[in-house]
């Protein structure tokens, strides 16, 4: 697999994997500060020149270029008075340039950018920028006009397949940076590792900046249809031990990683790989020579963390722009010149709220008609609901809209397999509660309800397991609920994500009848598990129709990743929601809703 087009392979190779060099940049005089270190109220540690460089990153964009929710159909907003999008973030930078001078400014992002959305799977799926003579994709064209240097990939890139993800990077201004994402065959970068970019002040050495980019090993599990036997992602700890030295023996005196990487420590997916999902802590920790690292995939917010560094007892800066273009981190870096060449003397860091801002008039002019057939195709109308059908409870209450979700993957399931040898086994399915906001209303039906419902792009999967496995399966998903005594009271918004758990890793599983018992300590939760009336014989054996993510271990549930596959689409699940209801015309919950569980204390039902 090639390298990076048109900006890697012909700009160097000083080493194996070369070197991205961007064009040196005039800056104004480098600020000689003993007067602006008086006035901030402390004195310069060393006598020299001084440089000040600002570097700016977002990640976990999924999308978002206008502060809009296609699934509201109108302006987003929360309880926070949280603002969204590209456009505002635009708006930001322009400010930080302004203030800080462009040429000593850098604009990264920790990658998730071109899935989330509508717009997003509307031009790879709908409107495919991989087409002949195909649109550009809005991402590429957002972030090429605002003028990121570069970015990292992040796992949700690789979920419409490596020729999306080509055809983007091609579209893109900027290098896709994933130094942990090889060649299955050689074991080289797929991707460029990093980005150098040289910053002139008069009277003294540029200043070489090089940014390392990281992605995240659970692309291996989570997109393994797509990547298994073309790419590797070895751990991120490891490849930045490898590729910081390598930068500072090239002449970095800064070196920033842009890591698709939270700061845990931990991982979601268990012990099915020997690396660590959430290292960006960890690479501060254990490598030397790393000024700061933009974070990214968690979803946090983290203004500054510190992380001294185990060897060189030096301080590593952290910070993570939360997620959606609703901040802007800022790493402010004062570097000073001692005996012909630049030390970094310090690095603070600061988050900057999108909104404060309006969207750019630029941003807006430019996107504002692929935007426009994104709201058009969202708004078309598929069928008609007799009743109101919500998620509002669906976390701690069977609910018919879930239902809905696994009444339509049995039946895909059951109509793929039909003629098979496991056409005459019983078909389960799992799904979960993903949204606490979803709602398909009585009358009019549409794709953007319809997606509200299924938010994420997972495609279908059939596995072949047991009765005892899914007995332990249940007993996982239900670790969700926190524990719970006889007469305590409940309340239901402290009554799940026991662990930290996140929704989307808890599972209904249809076609079985179990209570859950929250009183009860995890492993002994599920209660009454039948299955057609009479108790579910460990034996029997299933097909389970589930997502691709947890088909290849996402959430780390027992057994499934496994379990033998006896299917596989590549059509997305929303996609296959709106057929179902577009074939049936009404959407009834007598078509798909059932009771199939409940939760109780000592056999007493909660609710």
């Amino acid at each position: 697999m090639p390298l990076n087009r048109r900006k890697f392979l012909t700009k160097s190779a000083a080493t194996g994997a070369g070197v991205a060099l961007a064009g040196a940049v005039a800056a104004p005089a480098a600020q000689a500060a003993p007067a602006a270190a008086a006035a901030a109220g402390k004195s310069p540690e060393k006598p020299g020149k001084r440089y000040s460089l600002t570097v700016m990153g977002t990640t976990d964009l999924h999308g978002h270029v206008f502060n809009w929710d296609y699934f509201k159909d109108g302006e987003y907003s929360d309880a926070a008075g949280n603002a969204q999008g590209l456009a505002r973030v635009s708006t930001l930078v322009d400010q930080v340039r302004k203030e800080k001078g462009r040429e000593n400014t850098l604009l990264l992002d920790a990658g998730d950018t071109i899935q989330g959305t509508p717009l997003t799977y509307y031009y790879a799926k709908v409107d495919p920028i991989t087409a002949k003579r195909g649109p550009v994709h809005p991402m590429a064209k957002a972030m090429n006009a605002i003028g990121y240097d570069a970015v990292a990939l992040g796992n949700h890139e690789f979920n419409y397949g490596i020729e999306t993800l080509r055809k983007f990077e091609e579209q893109c201004d900027f290098p896709l940076l994933g130094a942990n994402a090889v060649d299955h065959k050689t074991q080289k970068p797929a991707f460029p590792p990093y980005f150098m970019k040289k910053f002139h002040a008069p009277g003294a050495a540029p200043v070489t900046v090089a940014v390392l980019g990281l992605t995240n090993p659970g692309i291996a599990i989570w997109d393994k249809a797509y990547v298994q036997g073309k790419l590797d992602f070895p751990g991120l700890e490891e490849q930045a031990a490898k590729w910081v030295p390598k930068l500072r023996s090239m002449g970095a005196d800064v070196v920033i990683v842009s890591a698709h990487s939270g700061t845990s420590g931990t991982s979601s997916y268990g012990d099915q790989l020997p690396y660590v999902e959430d290292a960006a802590a960890n690479i501060a920790r254990q490598v030397p020579g790393i000024d700061a690292i933009l974070v990214g995939h968690a979803h946090k917010e983290i203004a500054e963390l510190k992380v001294v560094n185990d060897k060189s007892g030096k301080t590593v800066v952290l910070s993570e722009p939360l997620c959606y273009a609703e901040r802007l981190s800022l790493f402010d870096i004062e570097l000073v010149f001692v005996k012909g060449k630049w030390e970094v003397e310090s690095v603070s860091a600061s988050l900057r709220n999108a909104n404060t801002v309006a969207d750019d008039p630029k941003i807006t002019k430019l996107l504002s008609d692929q935007h426009a057939k994104v709201v058009q195709y969202v708004n078309q109308v598929v069928g008609q609901a007799t009743v109101t059908l919500t998620t509002v409870d669906a976390r701690y209450k069977d609910a018919p809209i879930i239902d809905l979700i696994n009444k339509v993957q049995e039946d895909v399931v059951k109509a793929a397999l039909a003629g098979t040898q496991y056409a005459a086994l019983p078909v389960v399915s799992q799904a979960s509660p993903f949204s606490r906001t979803s709602e398909i209303p009585a009358g009019n039906v549409t794709i953007r309800d319809l997606s509200s419902l299924y938010v994420y792009d997972n495609t279908l999967v059939a596995k072949l397991v047991t009765g005892a496995q899914l007995r332990a399966y249940l007993e996982y998903s239900a670790e969700y609920f926190v524990q719970t005594a006889v007469g305590a009271p409940v309340d239901v918004d402290k009554l799940t994500n026991a662990g930290g758990r996140p929704d989307y890793n808890y599972d209904y599983v249809s076609g079985l009848q179990y209570d859950i018992d929250i009183a009860q300590p995890v492993g002994s939760r599920i209660k009454n598990l039948t299955f057609n009336g009479a108790a579910l014989d460990d034996a029997q054996e299933f097909v389970m129709a589930v997502n691709n993510y947890r088909a290849n271990g996402g959430g780390a549930f027992p057994h499934v990743a496994s379990a033998k596959e006896l299917w596989a689409e590549s059509t997305e699940i929303r996609t296959r929601i709106a057929e179902w209801v577009t074939a049936k015309g009404v959407l009834d919950p007598k078509d798909f809703a059932s009771l199939d569980w409940k939760l109780t204390r000592n056999g007493t039902p909660v609710f």
